[in-house]
């Protein structure tokens, strides 16, 4: 099983973070141009249910009443606008054209504005420190279809970035891998376990052990089970402390097992911005893609066709 995935990955985002100005104020921010060239690497699909919705822009704002996004779509939430006017059906509708255009797109990703009323997944107000009553309309839709979620506040971190990017290429890679049997389980185990286990310890350990212990003929329902267990693990986020922890222990491995040597990675207690740590996961991925060696913090190879 090769380690590698040259498909260009498909994302869809808030067109408001695309750069169009289509929030109810009639703004927008690009925030593409944080990831620089590395942005050719992807296909988009911007998409604002509220637009589709037939809204208009600008727009009196929403706000939703009685109950989150979750609570939205099974009817005990209505969506209200600044004047009391009911768009509950409109918000409907414009969530569902979206979510059509993601699947039509083909779309695994979502880069979504955290603080939307429709978009949000952590929250829905941008006021003050509130977190409003998330999830939002359309970010409830799409966590319960299990796309992977990134906020697109996190662009502005190379770290951050850099952390949702290997997640991510991990992610697709493995929804694409045809798992059927145990021996496949193994290989997909033995390629991205020291990434699980920076994101949930606990959880990746307990796991390893299981697939351990499977026998032969443990059936495709529990092996695609488990291939459901591993995609959730790479949902979620890291932090700074843990990926220098493990990228300090992935290199010393690479160090030791395969003679790999890069000057300017340091410990994890070396104090240094998010810049340079970038750099340096950067600087040891591409040595040991070089080198056809496995990087344990960032296991799969992400070579897309110009």
């Amino acid at each position: 099983m090769e380690n590698i995935y040259t498909e260009k990955i498909k994302i869809g985002m808030s067109s408001c973070m695309y750069g169009a100005r289509v929030r109810y104020n009639s703004k927008g921010w690009e925030m593409l141009g944080y990831l620089h060239r590395e942005r050719s690497n992807y296909l988009w699909t911007p998409v604002c249910p509220e637009v589709m919705s037939g809204m208009g822009v600008p727009r009196s704002p929403i706000r939703l009443v009685g109950g989150n996004g979750e609570d939205f779509w099974i009817g005990n939430t209505k969506v209200k606008n600044r004047e009391g006017r009911d768009v509950t059906s409109m918000m409907g509708k414009g969530a569902l054209a979206c979510y059509e255009t993601l699947e039509r797109a083909e779309v695994d990703a979502y880069i979504f504005m955290e603080g939307s009323p429709s978009c949000g997944v952590y929250r829905t107000t941008l006021k003050n420190k509130r977190l409003g009553k998330p999830p939002g309309v359309f970010g409830a839709l799409l966590l319960n279809r299990g796309y992977f979620l990134i906020p697109a506040q996190d662009l502005q971190s190379p770290v951050k970035w850099w952390d949702w990017r290997r997640r991510l290429t991990a992610f697709v890679w493995l929804k694409r891998q045809k798992v059927t049997e145990v021996k496949d389980l193994y290989e997909i185990w033995h390629i991205l376990k020291f990434l699980c286990q920076e994101l949930d310890e606990k959880s990746a350990r307990e796991l390893g052990h299981r697939i351990g212990s499977f026998k032969k003929d443990i059936g495709e329902k529990v092996v695609a089970e488990v291939k459901d267990e591993i995609l959730e693990i790479l949902r979620k986020p890291s932090d700074v402390k843990r990926v220098k922890q493990w990228l300090w222990k992935n290199y010393i491995h690479l160090k030791k097992s395969k003679g790999i040597s890069i000057e300017d990675v340091c410990p994890p207690e070396a104090l240094r911005n998010m810049t340079h740590i970038a750099e340096e996961m950067i600087h040891v991925e591409i040595e040991s893609r070089d080198k056809g060696l496995i990087f344990g913090s960032s296991p799969i190879n992400y070579k897309p066709s110009r």
